[in-house]
């Protein structure tokens, strides 16, 4: 596995080797800069993974750098934390307001910087794997998180969930809608998560109008008809007085051919443990796949719940 590389921007040399050794020490690589118009070039020349940043230089300050920084856009998801020797209030909140992700007051002790680059690490990681429209994990969380359910031989419950006549209001009313619809259907699920469910349960975004839950057989069906009740009641205020009056949209096809499509709704399938051994996220997924063909083949928005034993 390729280390994490660090810059360290800073025009003290003792505070750069104390920052180095500890770095290293940790098994990241680090490169440094000795103030903010080298520390800018060595962005461009290196890539760093994360940017530790002092705050008072010469030449350029670390308020400058931090902007120069995020003004290009191949840096946004390039986490900066900002170094200081001073407990000011106004210092802390202006690096916040330039865009870096963090700061730290001088003296700090060698726990305290491995916690929050080893953090800040995590969470860009995070919102690289996430979503971009909603936020959620994707496929690579999700998948682990199976798996390790699975491993621990805990009791789990996966809940699949994904939209009927979809693309059809796609077609319809636009993408900028069709996007609004997703974004919809994310918090209601991730309310009814959170409400129904407990604090471990995971809300994943497989992609599309695809969404996962992975919760406990003692709760999935309460999250389900949560998530039903409220999916049919907010998905109607996306459509036109006329059409939620109809029911339905009406498009063209290739042919010339006037099609009707229902208002959206919500399919969902659920698959447990409870009576079978799940393998890996695969075989979970192929039993998933089932359980939705049979909901789809429901109209209206429903849950089908495994109940098979093998």
């Amino acid at each position: 596995m390729f280390k994490k590389k660090i810059l360290i921007i800073d025009d003290t040399e003792m505070m750069q080797k104390y920052i180095s050794d500890i770095l290293t020490e940790a098994e990241y690589e680090v490169v440094t800069a000795c103030d903010g118009v080298a520390g800018v070039e060595k962005v461009r020349e290196e890539k760093p993974d994360l940017v530790l940043l002092d705050i008072v230089m010469p030449r350029m300050d670390g308020f400058e750098v931090c902007k120069v920084l995020r003004d290009d856009e191949s840096n946004n998801l390039m986490p900066i934390i900002m170094l200081t020797a001073q407990g000011n209030e106004d210092d802390k909140l202006t690096g916040l307001e330039l865009g870096a992700d963090d700061y730290i007051i001088k003296p700090f002790n060698k726990r305290e910087l491995l916690s929050r680059v080893r953090n800040t690490l995590k969470r860009i990681e995070r919102n690289r794997r996430a979503n971009p429209l909603t936020g959620l994990p994707g496929n690579i969380e999700i998948q682990a998180e199976i798996n390790h359910r699975i491993a621990k031989k805990e009791l789990f419950s996966v809940i699949y969930a994904d939209l009927d006549n979809f693309k059809a209001y796609n077609d319809v009313y636009g993408f900028s809608s069709g996007d609004t619809a997703i974004k919809l259907t994310a918090d209601v699920i991730t309310d009814n998560a959170n409400t129904m469910g407990s604090s471990r349960d995971f809300v994943g975004h497989i992609g599309g109008d695809d969404f996962i839950i992975i919760s406990t057989p003692e709760t999935d069906v309460k999250i389900c008809e949560g998530i039903i009740r409220d999916f049919d009641r907010k998905i109607l205020t996306l459509y036109s007085p006329e059409d939620r009056e109809k029911g339905c949209i009406s498009t063209t096809n290739r042919q010339g051919k006037v099609m009707n499509f229902p208002i959206m709704s919500i399919s969902i399938a659920v698959v447990t443990n409870e009576r079978r051994n799940l393998e890996n996220h695969l075989h979970v997924a192929e039993v998933a796949a089932e359980l939705k063909k049979k909901a789809k083949s429901i109209s209206g928005s429903v849950y089908v719940r495994d109940r098979r034993s093998r």
